[in-house]
């Protein structure tokens, strides 16, 4: 293939990482190709609970300075609920303390203050956070990215080398363990249960003394009940008996969602490493090649701020 005009970018993978820097890269006047393995709603960010607040994720200060930059853009995005799939959403994050966020949320976030004893049993911070429907957020992206002349193909890539354009933007999350290859970058199984919405309205985040894990998220026609953080795990398929667990933590916490139908059972790999990479090298031939990938639990968090990043790395003379 040639390699085409100075122009030319392929970003390297379709999840929320590729598909935001896709965009940002677009809409800088570049010519922008997405090639992935998976369709956007098959992809590991369809099926995050997706809310924005860094989780799981090195270096903590640039992942807080990601965060806050993105929290710019979804703040907009939410003014446009139906269309772009982000909402502002009050609710509590168990297990956390206004001090434990005062450094460095607290000025954007001016309705944050500790959870009543109504709210939540335990210590907990009540905010109100954006919360994406990825759903709608991802096939929005995508069309986003097409209205600014960018492109998606579904192709496998068999290795970075392979793909000919001047700059190439490797965003394959945990595709990267093998295709970098890069052996620090693993799995952390998460899974979920999709449930009709007895009517909650607030979302909620707990940690259980044994550091098990409960989440309920209400998304405009369900709710999604979490979850898991397994390390090291690479299947996919949902475990009956961990689904089953997580209806119980989440129906201790909320009573009403015992009972609830259940619509659904997801599991999505977060790319974890031990610090998300982000850097740029020169290859032998003076093409660009863009890491971005690691981003944990919390790539929708940091979106915005990475993709922007990423972009000027991709675009630096």
């Amino acid at each position: 293939m040639a390699q085409g005009s100075s122009d030319d970018v392929i970003v390297v993978g379709g999840g929320v990482i590729g598909l935001t820097t896709a965009v940002v890269l677009a809409e800088s006047g570049r010519r922008v190709r997405v090639w992935t393995r998976d369709p956007v709603q098959r992809t590991t960010s369809a099926v995050a609970g997706a809310l924005w607040w860094p989780y799981h994720i090195e270096p903590v200060a640039s992942a807080r300075a990601w965060a806050l930059r993105s929290l710019d853009v979804y703040e907009e995005l939410a003014e446009r609920p139906a269309e772009t799939g982000v909402r502002l959403v009050d609710g509590v994050l168990g297990e956390t303390t206004l001090d434990a966020v005062a450094g460095w949320a607290s000025t954007r976030l001016p309705g944050l203050r500790a959870a009543t004893a109504d709210e939540y049993a335990g210590t907990g911070v009540w905010a109100r956070l954006p919360l994406i429907d990825m759903a709608a957020h991802l096939p929005w992206l995508r069309a986003r990215l097409l209205r600014a002349g960018g492109s998606v193909e579904e192709r496998t890539v068999s290795g970075l080398g392979r793909v000919r354009a001047p700059v190439v933007v490797n965003c394959t999350g945990l595709g990267a363990h093998e295709l970098v290859p890069d052996p620090s970058v693993r799995p952390v199984r998460g899974q979920l249960v999709v449930v009709e919405n007895p009517g909650i309205r607030t979302w909620l985040v707990s940690t259980g003394p044994a550091g098990e894990m409960a989440y309920v998220f209400p998304q405009p026609d369900r709710l999604l009940l979490g979850g898991t953080a397994e390390d090291d795990v690479w299947s996919t398929r949902p475990d009956p008996v961990v689904a089953e667990a997580i209806v119980r933590r989440c129906s201790a916490l909320r009573p009403e969602i015992a009972g609830a139908r259940v619509l659904g059972h997801r599991v999505g790999l977060r790319p974890a490493r031990p610090t998300v990479r982000l850097e740029r090298e020169t290859l032998p031939d003076g093409r660009v090649l863009v890491h971005h990938y690691g981003h944990g639990g919390a790539g929708v968090t940091v979106a915005w701020g990475c993709a922007q990043e990423a972009a000027a790395l991709a675009t630096a003379s």
